[in-house]
C-alpha cells in the first residue's frame, strides 16, 4: 500500500500543480476585477471541479490513453511527475501555461525512453485543440461581449443592481466553469495510471457502483482543489489583470466563452447527440484552461478594438506555452534514463 501511495503522489503533485496554475484560470478573471474574493472563488471552484472529474471525467482521458500505453505504475509516477515539474517551474513564473501540454510531453518523452509507439491520431487531434481552443474561446468571448453589451444598454438596470447581478453571474458560470474543468482535465492528473489503477471496483448495491476510475479522479479532484487553495492567486492575477484590463462585465464573458470551451471538448453527452444527428462533434480530449481564458480575454479584447493589450506578457505566455511540452518531454526522457540506469529499476520498462 505505501508502494502504491509512492507511485501516486507524483500525479497528486501534478494535480496540485494543475490547481496552482490552470484551475485558478476560471475564476482569475473574477478575483482579478475584485467582484469575488480569492476564498469564495477558491471554495466553489473546488467543490465543482471534484463533482466534475468524478461524474464526467472519463470522456477526455480516453484521448489521452491512446496517446502511448504506460501499464506500469513507476512508469506512470516518472510521467505524471516530468508533467508536475514542467508546470510548478512555470507556476512560479506566474505564467498561465498548459497541463495538457505538459502531459503530453511526458508521455511522448516515455514512448522515446520506452520505444513504444505514438499514437499519432490522438496526438494530432491534442495539439489540434491547442491551436483551436484558444480561438474558439476568442470567438465566443467576442460574440457575447457584444450580446450582454446590448442586453445592458437596453435594459436600462440600475448600477448597484447590474453590480450585484454581474457577481451572482459570476458565481453560477464560476460553478459551471470549475464543473467542466475537473470533467475535461482530470485525465491529465490521473489519465496515466488507469491502466495501472491500483483500486478494486466497490458495488454497495445496485443504485451505488465507485469504479476504480473515478476513485483515481476523486483523488485527483482533492489535489486539485488544494493546488487552488494554497498557491493559484498569482497566476489568477496574471490572467485577471495583466494581459488585458477586464470590466465587470466582461470578466463574466471571459469565464462563461472559456467555460463553454472547456465543456465542449469534455461532455460525452454532447458528442452523442451531435452524432446521432449526423452532424460533427468535437473530440473529447483534454484542453488546456489556460488557452481558453487567454484566449476570451483576446476576444474581449478585439471586440473592444484591440486596445491596451498587454503584448509583452502575452509574448511571455505564448513562449511558455511553446517550451511547456518540450520541457516536459526532455525532464521525462531523462528522469526515466536516471532511474532506470542508476537505481536499476527494470518495473519501468516491461
Amino acid at each position: 500500500m505505501i508502494q502504491i501511495l509512492f507511485f501516486l503522489s507524483s500525479g497528486l503533485f501534478l494535480g496540485w500543480s494543475l490547481g496552482a496554475n490552470d484551475a485558478a484560470n476560471i475564476f482569475g478573471t473574477a478575483v482579478g476585477t475584485k467582484m469575488i474574493s480569492f476564498k469564495n472563488a477558491a471554495i466553489i471552484c473546488s467543490v465543482f471541479l471534484i463533482i466534475g472529474a468524478v461524474i464526467s471525467g472519463a470522456g477526455a482521458s480516453h484521448t489521452l490513453g491512446k496517446l502511448g500505453a504506460i501499464d506500469t505504475l513507476a512508469g506512470a509516477f516518472i510521467v505524471a511527475l516530468a508533467a508536475a515539474i514542467t508546470v510548478l517551474w512555470m507556476t512560479k513564473a506566474g505564467l498561465p501555461v498548459s497541463t495538457s501540454q505538459a502531459v503530453v510531453g511526458a508521455i511522448i518523452g516515455w514512448n522515446f525512453f520506452a520505444k513504444t509507439a505514438t499514437g499519432y491520431g490522438s496526438l494530432t487531434k491534442i495539439v489540434g485543440t491547442w491551436v483551436f481552443s484558444p480561438i474558439i474561446a476568442a470567438a465566443l468571448a467576442f460574440v457575447l461581449f457584444h450580446l450582454v453589451k446590448r442586453f445592458v444598454e437596453n435594459s436600462k438596470i440600475h448600477l448597484l443592481r447590474l453590480d450585484s447581478m454581474t457577481r451572482i453571474a459570476l458565481l453560477i458560470v464560476g460553478a459551471f466553469g470549475s464543473y467542466s474543468l475537473g470533467a475535461n482535465n482530470i485525465g491529465n492528473v490521473m489519465g496515466v495510471f488507469i491502466k495501472s489503477s491500483p483500486f478494486q471496483n466497490i458495488v454497495i448495491s445496485d443504485l451505488i457502483h465507485i469504479s476504480s476510475i473515478q476513485q483515481l479522479f476523486f483523488l485527483g479532484g482533492i489535489a486539485i482543489a488544494i493546488g487552488v487553495f494554497t498557491y493559484s492567486k498569482k497566476v489568477m492575477m496574471t490572467v485577471g489583470s495583466g494581459i488585458f484590463k477586464l470590466s465587470p462585465i466582461a470578466a463574466f464573458v471571459v469565464v462563461l466563452a472559456s467555460s463553454i470551451v472547456l465543456f465542449l471538448f469534455a461532455s460525452q453527452g454532447l458528442k452523442h447527440l451531435l452524432t446521432s444527428y449526423g452532424l460533427p462533434s468535437f473530440p473529447l480530449v483534454p484542453v488546456s484552461s489556460s488557452q481558453a481564458v487567454v484566449g476570451s480575454v483576446m476576444g474581449i479584447s478585439l471586440a473592444k478594438g484591440g486596445r491596451n493589450m498587454n503584448f509583452r506578457i502575452l509574448g511571455r505566455i505564448s513562449i511558455g506555452w511553446v517550451a511547456t511540452p518540450i520541457a516536459s518531454a526532455i525532464i521525462s526522457y531523462i528522469a526515466l534514463f536516471f532511474m532506470q540506469n542508476v537505481f536499476m529499476q527494470d518495473t519501468f520498462i516491461r
